[in-house]
């Protein structure tokens, strides 16, 4: 980082440091030669894993903290005790947000992968492509890539990031180039309507150099350099052969095939996901066959289609999703590739979204045979029955509640056959929930 944002040697402390995108930071400030540590409520996989890069991690919520800079996770707000008296201490406070975008302001080029769907694939996807060919850049991942984590350090020449659009947080990004994969409404708790999401996805566009939209669907109303699409737009797929649900697919520019792609990830939804790879990567200079050699060697994320082990014998697939349009993608994929029965395990995130969203969680889920619909997992809310996983199972006959992990796992031991796949979908504890009852 070099243009005077951070001092070397100042103190920074992180409230909420095992999250994804907290530890990441944690991480790229600590190797610019920052005093980093910090504080979880629970132990987890970041915060155990932290500690071996010079970051200490507290257990807790009494700890003092000296640092002068404090930081706090989107999770949480100002009237939180810690917060609070940070501020009565006179710390400086930041955001997740904030600092990501300082963060990001540290490099020559940014690009940033913005979306409902989709943007930790795409980001990895795009980290892929810098790595392979030796690229100096570091990348801030939303989830784990199977070979990157979520957060790799290897030069100061590009910024690769993921944008969230929950409380609006990717308008503290200016980016080099921008990605917008789809502008589907999600965090209801934040947007009121599809036309306020909209108008954030075009201000965060509008803090972009260039732009790549998604050409098949709204985002292609914002103005843009680039547009990609399954079969519009200026970088499309054509020529698809599928391999157990795996695609291969040859890349047309405008009026032009370029290299053929085979990609190694589960799902015709990674289609778009490389395409916009594409097209970003191709605005940041890099030619058609690095593209090809960066996308081939990814080999997915953490709970994104991840098979975590088996149940009777039948193979137990996680993946994140949780809003109806990604639940139906995954579905599609899942059953494709199913010989017996489909066994899926949904955890509702959030009493807002699944409230507000209930007439598409219905019509989705009730086409599956017998859903198992996990105890919603609350993440910052309060409860509400209108919006808990109970009150979704009864809006469908087949549907079966569960609110622990042995109720779900004598429910699958009792249906769940060899031919299956237990397909568990949610962006909460499920996936650690599916890895506690598998074989």
């Amino acid at each position: 980082m070099g243009n005077g944002t951070f001092t070397s040697g100042e103190g920074w402390y992180f409230v909420g440091i095992g999250g994804v995108s907290m530890s990441a930071l944690a991480r790229l400030l600590k190797s610019k030669n920052l005093s980093v540590r910090g504080c979880d409520d629970a132990e987890s996989g970041f915060t155990t894993s932290l500690p071996a890069y010079g970051i200490p991690v507290t257990i807790g919520t009494d700890e003092e903290i000296n640092e002068s800079n404090v930081v706090y996770t989107g999770a949480l707000d100002e009237s939180d005790r810690r917060i609070a008296r940070a501020k009565e201490a006179g710390k400086r406070l930041f955001t997740r947000a904030r600092l990501l975008g300082m963060v990001a302001e540290e490099y020559p080029f940014v690009l940033s992968v913005a979306g409902c769907h989709g943007k930790t694939s795409t980001t990895s996807m795009l980290a892929h492509i810098y790595y392979r060919t030796a690229r100096a850049f570091s990348c801030h991942i939303g989830g784990e890539d199977a070979l990157l984590g979520n957060c790799y350090v290897g030069g100061d020449d590009a910024f690769v990031t993921e944008a969230c659009e929950f409380k609006r947080s990717f308008l503290s990004l200016n980016s080099s180039v921008g990605v917008i994969l789809n502008t589907d409404r999600d965090h209801t708790d934040c947007y009121a309507s599809d036309d306020d999401i909209f108008a954030a996805y075009r201000t965060f566009a509008g803090q972009c150099e260039k732009v790549v939209v998604n050409a098949e669907e709204r985002a292609r109303k914002i103005p843009h350099v680039l547009s990609f699409g399954l079969r519009t737009g200026d970088v499309r797929a054509e020529k698809l052969r599928s391999d157990g649900e795996r695609y291969a697919f040859t890349v047309r520019e405008g009026d032009s095939a370029t290299v053929r792609i085979r990609l190694n990830v589960t799902g015709k939804y990674q289609i778009q996901n490389a395409l916009a790879a594409y097209a970003a990567a191709r605005l940041a200079g890099f030619t058609a066959e690095e593209i090809k050699t960066g996308l081939e060697s990814f080999r997915g994320v953490k709970r994104r289609f991840e098979t975590v082990g088996t149940l009777r014998g039948a193979p137990v697939i996680c993946d994140y999703a949780h809003h109806p349009r990604e639940i139906a993608a995954v579905l599609e994929s899942a059953h494709k590739i199913c010989d017996g029965t489909l066994r899926l395990v949904f955890q509702p995130h959030t009493y807002t979204r699944t409230h507000d969203f209930m007439d598409e969680f219905v019509k989705t889920l009730a086409r599956e045979k017998h859903p198992v619909l996990y105890k919603t997992f609350s993440a910052r809310e309060t409860f509400f029955f209108e919006g808990s996983a109970a009150a979704l199972a009864a809006r469908i006959p087949d549907a079966i509640y569960v609110q622990s992990p042995e109720q779900l796992k004598n429910r699958l031991e009792k249906t769940v056959e060899k031919d299956d796949i237990v397909l568990v979908l949610g962006a909460g504890d499920i996936y650690n929930i599916a890895k506690s009852i598998i074989d």
